[in-house]
C-alpha cells in the first residue's frame, strides 16, 4: 500500500470519526445533562472519579502497550503471533482485576452506605466490565491495522448511547438503587461493545465475496483465537519486547493521564462532593479533545506508524515518505494550534453559561467557571501534545522508547508532587496547573525528537506551531470583546442578554475562522486535498 493511499485511508478514518462521533456524543451530552439533575454530587465523585478510575486504570494497564506495539509496522506479518499476543490482555486483565479490586475495597475509604449504597457490588461489576471489554481486544487491533472505518466509531458510540439510555430509564424508575445502576450500565455497555466486533466479524468472513473479507489474513472467526504459528513461536517476540517497553511506559503515562484522580482517590484532598463537580467539569473541558483530536491522534499514528520505519534514521529511508510524514506533521501541528486556540479564547468567555445551561446553578455557581476556564488553556497544550506524541511514539525506535520512560518516570513523580502543593494552595484549580505544567513539558520533549529527526533533512514540521501576526491579532481582538460582553451580558440578566452574548461570540468566531482561513493558506489546501482523497476512497470502497 502507498504512501498516499495510507494518507487517503487515515484522513477517511479521521473525518468519518469526527462526523459520526460529533452525532454520538451530542445526544450522549444531552442524556447526561437530564441525569445529572437527578443526581448528588457525592454518588457523581464516586462513579466518575472512583469507581471508573478503577476501570481505566484496568483497561490502560492490559491493553494499551499491546495496541501501540500491534499497531507499528504494516498489515504483512504472521497475523496469528500478533493475535496471540494481543490475547493476553484478558489474563493481564483478571490480574489487574483482582489486584485493584483488593485495593478499592481494602486499602481505600469506603464511602457511607447510607448516602451511597452498593458500593462493593460497584467495584465487582466496574472490574467485570473491564475483562469483558477485553475480550473483543483481537478484534478492535484487527479492524484498525486494517482501517475498517465506520467499525469503531459506529460500535463506540452505540455503546456509549445505550448506556446512558439505560443509566437515564434507570435513574428515573429505581433511584434507590444507587450504584447498581452505573454498574450495570457499564456491564451493558462493555458487552455490546464486544458483541459489536463479534458479529460484524461473523458476518464479514462468512462472506467470501466481500471485498474487505479477502483482504483480511483471516478466513473464519475461528483464526482469531489463539493458536500455535507453523513457525513454533506463540507470539512474535520482537513485538512482545516492544510491548514490554510502551508497558513500563503506559504505566507513566496513565499516571500523567488519571493523575488528579489517583491524588483525589488515594489522598483524600476533596470530598466526594468536591470531585464531582470536578469531574463533570473535566468531562465537559474535555469533550472536544475526545471529538476531535483523540480520533485525528488514532489515525494518524497509525499512518505515521505505516509510513515510517521505526529503526533508521530519516535520512535512511524513502525521501517521498520522509516529506509527506513531514508535510502531514506540520499541518495537524497548525490544525491543533488553531483548534485549541480558538477553544482557548472562546471558552473564557463562555464557561459560566455553559456550565449553566449544563448542570444548573450546581455547576454554574462556585468554583465551576474557574475550573472551566483553567481546562481551555489545557485543551491547547491537550491538542498540540496529541500531534507531537503521535508522530513521536510512531517514529522512536525501541531503545528511544525506553528512554522517554525515564522521562516519563520523572513527569509522573512531578505531578504528584506539584497537584498536592497546588491542590492546597489554590483547590481542584491546581490538578489542571498541575496537568499544563506536565504536558508542557511532554510538549518539549517531543518537539526536541521531532527537531533531531528531521535535522539532517530540509523539511522542517515544526513550522506548524507559528501563527501569522495578523490572526494572533485576531484572537486577542476577540478575547477582548467576548470578555467585555460577558460581563455585561451574562449570566444573570436573562436568555435575551444570554443570546445576545451568544451573538457576539458567533460573530467574533466568524472574524476569526475568516482570517484564519486567509492567512493560513497551506493548511486550508492540506485540508481540501486529505477531504477530497477521503470522498474519493470512500466512492471506491
Amino acid at each position: 500500500m502507498g504512501s498516499q493511499e495510507v494518507l487517503g485511508q487515515a484522513a477517511r478514518l479521521a473525518s468519518s470519526g469526527l462526523l459520526m462521533q460529533v452525532l454520538f456524543r451530542l445526544i450522549t451530552f444531552v442524556l447526561n445533562a437530564f441525569i445529572l439533575r437527578f443526581l448528588s454530587k457525592e454518588i457523581v465523585g464516586v462513579v466518575n472519579v472512583r469507581l471508573t478510575l478503577l476501570y481505566s486504570t484496568t483497561i490502560f494497564l492490559a491493553r494499551e502497550a499491546f495496541r501501540r506495539a500491534c499497531l507499528s509496522g504494516g498489515t504483512q506479518r504472521d497475523w496469528s503471533q500478533t493475535l496471540n499476543l494481543v490475547w493476553l490482555t484478558v489474563p493481564l486483565g483478571v490480574f489487574w482485576t483482582l489486584f485493584l479490586g483488593w485495593v478499592w475495597l481494602q486499602l481505600l475509604e469506603v464511602p457511607d452506605p447510607d448516602v451511597i449504597p452498593h458500593y462493593r457490588t460497584g467495584v465487582v461489576l466496574f472490574g467485570l466490565s473491564a475483562v469483558v471489554e477485553l475480550l473483543g481486544e483481537p478484534f478492535w487491533v484487527l479492524a484498525q491495522a486494517h482501517m475498517f472505518i465506520k467499525l469503531k466509531v459506529i460500535t463506540e458510540s452505540l455503546s456509549v448511547i445505550l448506556k446512558s439510555v439505560l443509566t437515564a430509564f434507570l435513574v428515573l424508575w429505581v433511584p434507590h438503587w444507587g450504584l447498581y445502576i452505573f454498574s450495570l450500565a457499564q456491564l451493558s455497555y462493555t458487552t455490546v461493545l464486544v458483541l459489536c466486533y463479534v458479529i460484524y466479524f461473523t458476518k464479514l468472513l462468512g462472506s467470501p465475496e466481500s471485498t474487505k473479507q479477502q483482504t483480511l489474513p483471516v478466513s473464519r472467526i475461528t483464526d482469531l483465537l489463539p493458536s500455535v504459528t507453523r513457525s513454533g513461536a506463540f507470539v512474535n517476540w520482537k513485538e512482545a519486547k516492544l510491548t514490554w517497553s510502551f508497558f513500563k511506559q503506559s504505566f507513566l503515562k496513565q499516571i500523567l493521564t488519571e493523575g488528579e484522580r489517583y491524588v483525589m482517590t488515594f489522598l483524600n484532598i476533596l470530598n466526594f462532593g468536591d470531585q464531582g463537580v470536578y469531574d463533570i467539569v473535566n468531562n465537559l473541558g474535555s469533550l472536544v479533545a475526545r471529538l476531535i483530536f483523540q480520533p485525528i491522534e488514532e489515525s494518524f499514528y497509525i499512518f505515521f506508524a505505516k509510513v515510517l520505519e521505526r529503526e533508521k534514521d530519516a535520512t535512511l529511508q524513502k525521501q517521498e515518505d520522509v516529506a509527506m510524514a513531514a508535510t502531514v506533521l506540520e499541518s495537524l501541528l497548525k490544525l491543533a494550534l488553531l483548534a485549541g486556540l480558538t477553544i482557548t479564547v472562546f471558552g473564557f468567555a463562555y464557561s459560566q453559561l455553559a456550565l449553566d445551561i449544563y448542570g444548573g446553578a450546581m455547576l454554574s455557581s462556585g468554583s465551576g467557571p474557574v475550573l472551566l476556564r483553567s481546562y481551555c488553556l489545557y485543551v491547547l497544550l491537550l491538542a498540540i501534545n496529541g500531534v507531537t506524541e503521535c508522530f513521536t511514539f510512531a517514529a522512536m525506535s525501541k531503545e528511544e522508547v525506553d528512554r522517554y520512560n525515564f522521562t516519563m518516570l520523572a513527569l509522573s513523580s512531578s505531578f504528584l508532587v506539584l497537584s498536592c502543593i497546588l491542590t492546597r494552595w489554590c483547590g481542584s484549580v491546581g490538578f489542571i496547573l498541575a496537568n499544563c505544567f506536565n504536558m508542557g513539558i511532554r510538549i518539549i520533549q517531543s518537539c526536541f525528537f521531532i527537531h533531531r529527526y528531521y535535522r539532517e533533512s530540509p523539511y522542517r514540521p515544526l513550522a506548524g506551531l507559528y501563527l501569522s501576526p495578523v490572526l494572533l491579532g485576531v484572537f486577542a481582538l476577540s478575547g477582548g470583546i467576548t470578555g467585555v460582553s460577558e460581563v455585561l451580558l451574562c449570566c444573570e440578566r436573562g436568555w435575551p442578554a444570554r443570546l445576545a452574548h451568544v451573538a457576539v461570540g458567533a460573530f467574533c468566531l466568524g472574524m476569526t475562522l475568516g482570517t484564519a482561513c486567509l492567512t493560513e493558506t497551506k493548511l486550508v489546501h492540506f485540508l481540501r486535498t486529505q477531504l477530497g482523497m477521503s470522498r474519493l476512497t470512500d466512492k471506491t470502497t
